[in-house]
């Protein structure tokens, strides 16, 4: 949950004191990147690098394209996480602390995150691809549980202090951000929250994070614009009244290639 290209993070804000209805996640029943976040600068590899919803699930129009919004919608979610801070500065080292979780347990947690319905009253159809979260949880920590980054990104999926607690306080959980469970469900319902918000502003609630609804223009589909907004903040990817934007490409075809190249797909 950083910013690419400099990276820049999330910081506090305050929250109204009246929160609208939230939609608890539930769990689902049993049945050579070229940009190196700070929190992986010292591995030595490259994995590189945050209106209140309705009672009732919305009847999705019939679309003739698959193609974003030129113009886009108001969003429907007026309660948006804390905005990214100033960037860390260059050779800084990560820190660790507590005990690594093995890659066993990393790619448990991956796959019940992924598992999760994050939506289950306003958007049931709302669901996080197993290699999309475990291909941004390579990319952002080289699956280092325990990495806390110069900027103050925790853990698994990097997840700043601020935005766990904007989360919790949004989807009315208590999720732990130094627990590598807990972190993987924090990074997957910000992957959520994110389908929501651009899927809602842009593509008139088609949430399909499908690969093959990408064309060559990286702002083509919600996929893209949902990987660029885990990295750069969602206020830099939808704004009110303008096109879909994609500030940082080279992330964004990182995180594409390791969904399907990266090595922790065997794990």
């Amino acid at each position: 949950m950083r910013r690419g290209e400099r990276p820049v993070r999330e910081v506090a804000v305050a929250l109204p004191s009246t929160a609208a209805p939230v939609d608890e996640p539930q769990a689902a029943p049993a049945d050579a990147p070229s940009e190196e976040p700070p929190a992986v600068a010292a591995m030595g590899g490259r994995p590189s690098p945050s209106a209140s919803a309705s009672a009732k699930p919305r009847v999705k129009p019939s679309r003739t394209s698959t193609a974003p919004l030129a113009r886009p919608k108001p969003p429907t979610e007026t309660q948006v996480p804390p905005a990214p801070p100033k960037p860390v500065e260059n050779g800084c080292k990560p820190s660790y602390r507590g005990t690594k979780a093995s890659q066993s347990q990393v790619k448990a947690a991956l796959a019940d995150a992924a598992a999760r319905t994050y939506w289950p009253t306003s958007a049931p159809d709302i669901r996080i691809p197993p290699a999309l979260l475990k291909a941004t949880a390579w990319q952002e920590s080289g699956w280092q549980s325990n990495i806390v980054a110069c900027d103050g990104g925790v853990g698994l999926m990097q997840v700043m202090p601020a935005t766990a607690e904007w989360m919790n306080q949004r989807f009315g959980q208590s999720y732990d951000i130094d627990a590598y469970r807990d972190n993987a469900y924090l990074g997957g319902t910000y992957l959520a929250w994110l389908t929501k918000y651009i899927g809602d502003m842009y593509f008139e609630s088609d949430y399909r994070l499908d690969a093959s609804l990408c064309t060559a223009e990286l702002n083509s589909c919600l996929l893209n614009a949902v990987i660029a907004a885990y990295n750069y903040g969602h206020g830099a990817v939808a704004r009110e009244d303008q096109p879909l934007a994609i500030p940082n490409p080279q992330y964004v075809r990182n995180v594409r290639a390791l969904m399907t190249e990266c090595e922790c797909l065997s794990f």
